[in-house]
């Protein structure tokens, strides 16, 4: 019977466990960076954009206003008639003000689709950060234990016979046995 526990795959575990807590250190806060790039391009599109996007229709449409009262003005005036400098300075900010009206539209698209969008992948998001938060936690803390138990297992040695009354006789005589085996060579093997 052998004095120790044969215990082989405690390095696996002791692997597996340092494995994983490197990919939770590192899965943690790609998740942190990927919400918050989330958070911002909601930021980004309800604000920053869409504020950029009126101003941009603003000035255009005033752009237009200018050029069409600057036609408006040249048509009435009896000393001078249209120019096509400014026939074309309407027709390009009217091309300048529908674009902006365009992108202010496309803009409010995204606003709405967003978060239909978004909102189904941000809850398996949320899902691995809470497995990764809560679920790994608790399985690097079992694997601990396991690991801990089985070094405590290997360590165990067993408990030795309980010697009895003729066991011990058995023993001294079989180790005389063997040292006559031994120390006196028996006649039939020169």
């Amino acid at each position: 019977m052998p004095q120790r526990a044969q215990v082989t795959s405690v390095e696996a575990l002791e692997s597996f466990r340092s494995s994983l807590i490197v990919y939770v250190s590192k899965a943690r806060p790609v998740l942190d960076e990927v919400s918050g790039a989330v958070v911002r391009m909601r930021m980004w599109l309800q604000d920053e954009q869409r504020t950029h996007c009126e101003n941009e229709l603003r000035r255009c449409t005033r752009a237009l206003q200018e050029a069409q009262q600057a036609l408006f003005s040249a048509r009435l005036s009896s000393f001078r008639e249209e120019t096509s400098a400014e026939l074309m300075a309407v027709q390009r900010t009217r091309r300048a003000a529908d674009e902006a009206e365009d992108k202010l539209r496309v803009l409010k698209k995204w606003n709405r689709d967003f978060d239909n969008r978004v909102e189904p992948l941000v809850k398996q998001m949320e899902k691995l950060q809470t497995v990764l938060a809560h679920d790994m936690v608790q399985a690097i803390a079992y694997l601990t234990q396991a690991i801990n138990a089985l070094h405590a297992y290997a360590k165990i040695a067993p408990a030795p016979a309980a010697p009895s009354g003729g066991s011990l006789a058995g023993e001294s005589s079989a180790s005389g046995e063997r040292t006559g085996e031994r120390g006196a060579p028996s006649a039939g093997h020169e």
